[in-house]
Formats: C-alpha cells, sequence, structure tokens
C-alpha cells in the first residue's frame, strides 16, 4: 500500500478521505469513456455535461426527474461510491445502494451490546455523555431525553441570540416541512444532510442502521444516534449560518444548507470523525464498568 495514498493506511475504512456529498437533478448519470458525467439537458441541441469525481466524493444524491445508466451503476459500485434517490432538494431519501464493507467485528460487536439489557443503556448514558459533556446518574431513557431535550431548547435559543435570528421555538410539521419559518426550515435541511454523513459513516464500518442506543423505532436509529452527536457542533451550526445568510440573499435556506454542509463536513472532516465517533461508542461501555457483566 503506498503511504499516504489518500491516508488509507490509517484510515482502513473507505470514505474517510473522501469529501462528502454531491446532489444532482434532471439529468442522466452515465459513463463517458470511462469516467462518470452528468448529462442535463439530454434532449436539447446544447446539453451540458459535467464530469463527476466518484472517487473522490462518499454519496451522490440523485434528485427528481434524474436517471442512472448500467455502467454508472457498475462504476460506482466498483469504487464504493453510494448512490442515494432522494426527494426535491434532497430532503427525502427513497433508496440507496449499499456500500457492503468486507468486515463483521464492529456490527458483531454493537449486537453484542445492543443485546443486553444494561449494556445498551450503559452505551446510551455515554452517547448522551458525548452530547452533554458530563455523565449523567441517571439510568432511565426517558429521563436522560427529557434532560437533552430541555438542554437542546436552550442551545437552540443560544444559537439564535449567536446570529442575530428570531427565534420562536422549534416547530416542524412533517406533512408540510417548507411551511415553518427560515431558522426551522434550516435546521430540518441540515439535520437531512447531517444524517446523511451520519449514514455513510455507519455503512464505512458496516454498523446495523436499526439497532440505536437511542433511538429504538426508525429502520435508521443508529444513524440518528450518531448524528445527534453532532447535533450542537454541526447540525445547528449549519443550520444558523445558513438561515442568517438566507435574510439577505436570493438563494433558497435549502440551497444555502448544502452549501454550507459541504464546506463544513469538508473543512471539518464530520465524515472521518464519525467513524471515530462509531467506533468509540461501540468500545465505551468496557469503560463503564464492562467487567461486571460476567457476575451478573
Amino acid at each position: 500500500m503506498l503511504k499516504g495514498r489518500l491516508g488509507l493506511e490509517t484510515a482502513r475504512v473507505p470514505h474517510s478521505d473522501r469529501h462528502g456529498l454531491v446532489w444532482l437533478e434532471r439529468g442522466e448519470l452515465c459513463v463517458v469513456n470511462g469516467c462518470l458525467h452528468f448529462m442535463s439537458g439530454k434532449n436539447s441541441l446544447t446539453p451540458h455535461i459535467d464530469q463527476i469525481p466518484h472517487q473522490a466524493v462518499s454519496m451522490i444524491l440523485l434528485g427528481p426527474g434524474s436517471s442512472v445508466t448500467h455502467d454508472a451503476l457498475r462504476l460506482l459500485a466498483r469504487h464504493g461510491t453510494l448512490l442515494a434517490a432522494v426527494g426535491k432538494d434532497g430532503v427525502r431519501s427513497y433508496t440507496a445502494l449499499p456500500l457492503l464493507p468486507d468486515r463483521s467485528d464492529i456490527a458483531r460487536r454493537q449486537a453484542e451490546l445492543w443485546g443486553s439489557p444494561r449494556r445498551r443503556i450503559s452505551v446510551a448514558r455515554h452517547m448522551y455523555a458525548l452530547r452533554l459533556g458530563e455523565v449523567l446518574p441517571h439510568r432511565d431513557l426517558d429521563t436522560l431525553r427529557g434532560i437533552e431535550g430541555s438542554r437542546v431548547k436552550t442551545m437552540y435559543r443560544l444559537m439564535a441570540e449567536k446570529y442575530d435570528i428570531e427565534w420562536k421555538g422549534r416547530h416542524y410539521d412533517r406533512q408540510n416541512p417548507d411551511a415553518t419559518d427560515l431558522p426551522n426550515q434550516a435546521i430540518n435541511h441540515a439535520a437531512t444532510a447531517v444524517q446523511a454523513a451520519a449514514a455513510i459513516a455507519v455503512q464505512a464500518v458496516a454498523a446495523i442502521p436499526q439497532l440505536g442506543f437511542i433511538h429504538e423505532d426508525s429502520g435508521q436509529s443508529f444513524v440518528l444516534d450518531i448524528a445527534d452527536l453532532y447535533r450542537d457542533s454541526i447540525t445547528l451550526q449549519i443550520a444558523f449560518t445558513s438561515a442568517k445568510r438566507a435574510e439577505k440573499e436570493s438563494s433558497t435556506v435549502d440551497r444555502l444548507v448544502r452549501r454550507e454542509a459541504a464546506t463544513v463536513f469538508r473543512k471539518q472532516k464530520v465524515i472521518p470523525s464519525m467513524i471515530n465517533s462509531i467506533k468509540k461508542v461501540i468500545k465505551m461501555e468496557e469503560v463503564d464498568g464492562a467487567g461486571r457483566d460476567h457476575h451478573t
């Protein structure tokens, strides 16, 4: 292995040094001369073709009005680049091709921890400690959720004050996400972007998305667990920065969020950080008196 080659000698997992997400819509994802291209305006006299650096990105989000050729799917699979079909503005995810890394150690460890009620709450407590900055004495998940919810409300208010944005509280209508004010729309879009990054990290280490330690019902519960670790430091930073820009610029808030997310993901190496967080979370239970499990 070439030393320094994409950092793979230290990463040991795909996607650690890739740049994140590319969002495309209304065109055809195809292969031209062995390279991935996106052709828009295919039926016009002057179609526009962009080459996509598929080996340098983690996931391509393919929006409405788009198609993909068999050759493109083959090329993406060969280089381990994820492809997801998403809704307008990238806010809904309909399907995605699995990365399928050739490893099972993290998944087996995750299942082992999740299968023990005592270990599961131990991991959840440590995940809350990462988010709140302290280990709380409580072992009831509902109590921990309540404490975290109260602190999140305070964080929303403080971030609004920091960016000089009027804040009327957190409101989200799942049936009509665009009905809320700019800050809430920005939070919705930022949360979607961060969850996509978390999905990449979870797939990259071959963890099990369904086995969450805090979230339980979603098929992406562990993805949501990891995304929430970055709510204060990444999601809200992206959201409120974009909401402030939306007050002054003509671009839509979802476009501003995507641009800001791409910049933040690259500069702060969010996906590599998430990969490290997953490894840390999976091993955390050992710090919390794991040896007691042999005597219980």
